[in-house]
């Protein structure tokens, strides 16, 4: 009878005659053949990567998730048991382009090839997004995005120092939308902007920037790009930088759309680097605009002040002229005689202090310090202060000698004296009656009295 050896893998071989004992048969059972073939399969495939399409995604009632991995030629079925999925930081879709760690093996019970995860994370741009919003949550919990925490920017920064690539068209913004708006000392820090090892030369520039004496504020940034691009500012060591920086930090970072976690910690998010160097630069034109503005005030006030005590003299020579032209004449002439260098006393210091104005003006063009301007205010409020003190003094000095005189002329004038009752008596000859004996009876005489004149005739005199 013949017998037949089928060899694994061989064609059937037709054998005639007994068999040797050489060639006894191995035989193995069904299971452990499987087992040896997954202990296989998991010996030389037991941590690996593979990355694909999920389709024909299922979730059992246990948790466990099985579907299948595909990408275009070929298909690979997938197990991931409940605790696996359970750790996951997003959902599994049907469709979802997958990045899967685990091992090769086969289902025993019905001798299966499969992939059993361990690890699932989506691929490509889904993981940055994970990876960003990871960030994001872990920081915003952390209290970092809070308005509270950031610092106000510097009116008038000694220097401003830049941290972003020498060769990028961010610097050339920033620059150029500096020297329009104020003359100002940049520091540049150089660093590479997007790329492996980014993150690192941010540090490391933002570390050296802030280290050179009169660095007020730091513009981080770059110009627009993909989101790749983007990722460096990304990076949580960066942004915990920026946390601890120790002066403002203005995040300008890509366009306006953009946002990174750089944006969110940062004191200040400019939406282009353009805007990041309006932030931080000071606006010249405004200032002296401002100073124009409280110059021209100042002046509006100090002829107010200075009008009020001519209008008062100008009322109390009116009144004195009604009483009597020829007797306040000279007093008069005496009053415009100091109200002239009264006039003359203020405008010479106004003269001087808009001199002065215009110095602290001509020294803030060229220097711009915030502490110096705030002095140069100072000293002009206590300028304006003396100057209008000593134009009251002045005032009131003349008002003074004014009234004096006044009150000597109102003494000295015959008028009082006969509104007082008493009357001038004159004789036939106009001659002024002073005794008795200058009168003859029958005496046309003329009695002068405050509001008019009256004739009378001299009668005998007592005694004759």
């Amino acid at each position: 009878m013949s017998q037949i050896k089928i060899p694994f893998g061989r064609r059937p071989v037709v054998n005639q005659g007994a068999p040797d004992a050489s060639e006894r048969r191995e035989v193995h059972t069904v299971s452990k053949l499987v087992r040896g073939a997954h202990a296989t399969l998991e010996a030389k495939f037991g941590n690996v990567w593979v990355q694909g399409e999920v389709s024909g995604l299922k979730i059992a009632g246990t948790g466990h998730a099985y579907f299948n991995l595909v990408d275009g030629q070929s298909s690979l079925s997938v197990a991931m048991w409940r605790s696996s999925v359970q750790r996951l930081r997003f959902t599994m879709e049907e469709g979802q382009e997958l990045l899967l760690r685990g091992a090769l093996g086969i289902y025993a019970r019905n001798g299966r090839f499969q992939f059993y995860a361990q690890h699932a994370e989506p691929a490509g741009a889904g993981a940055r997004a994970l990876e960003f919003e990871r960030i994001k949550k872990r920081l915003q919990e952390e209290g970092l995005f809070k308005d509270e925490r950031k610092r106000a920017l510097p009116t008038w920064p000694r220097k401003i120092g830049l941290v972003t690539s020498a060769g990028g068209a961010a610097l050339h913004d920033i620059l150029e939308v500096g020297r329009s708006r104020c003359p100002m000392r940049y520091v540049l820090s150089h660093a590479r902007v997007q790329g492996e090892g980014a993150p690192g030369e941010l540090i490391e520039a933002l570390r050296r920037v802030v280290m050179v004496p009169g660095v007020d504020v730091v513009i981080i940034g770059r110009g627009g790009g993909s989101a790749d691009d983007l990722s460096a500012f990304n990076d949580e060591t960066l942004a915990r930088a920026l946390v601890s920086c120790p002066v403002p930090v203005v995040a300008a970072i890509g366009h306006e759309v953009d946002i990174s976690i750089c944006d969110l910690v940062a004191d200040v998010r400019a939406a282009t680097p353009s805007q990041g160097a309006e932030l931080a630069v000071p606006d010249l034109a405004s200032v002296l605009s401002r100073l124009k503005h409280r110059r021209d005030r100042l002046e509006r006030c100090m002829q107010r002040r200075t009008m009020e005590p001519r209008r008062q003299l100008d009322r109390a020579s009116y009144r004195l002229e009604r009483a009597g032209r020829s007797l306040v004449a000279s007093q008069r002439q005496r009053v415009d005689q100091a109200v002239d260098r009264s006039r003359a006393t203020l405008t010479d210091a106004m003269g001087e202090s808009r001199a002065q104005l215009r110095g602290l003006e001509r020294r803030l063009a060229a220097t711009h310090p915030a502490r110096r301007l705030r002095e140069d205010q100072a000293r002009l409020t206590a300028l304006e202060v003396r100057l209008v003190q000593a134009g009251r003094a002045a005032c009131q000095r003349r008002r003074l000698r004014m009234t004096s005189a006044m009150a000597k002329l109102d003494a000295m004038s015959p008028l009082a004296v006969l509104a007082r009752g008493y009357a001038l008596v004159t004789g036939p000859d106009g001659a002024l009656i002073r005794r008795p004996d200058q009168v003859a009876t029958g005496d046309r005489l003329k009695l002068r009295l405050a509001d008019g004149e009256l004739d009378a005739t001299a009668g005998r005199r007592e005694g004759q």
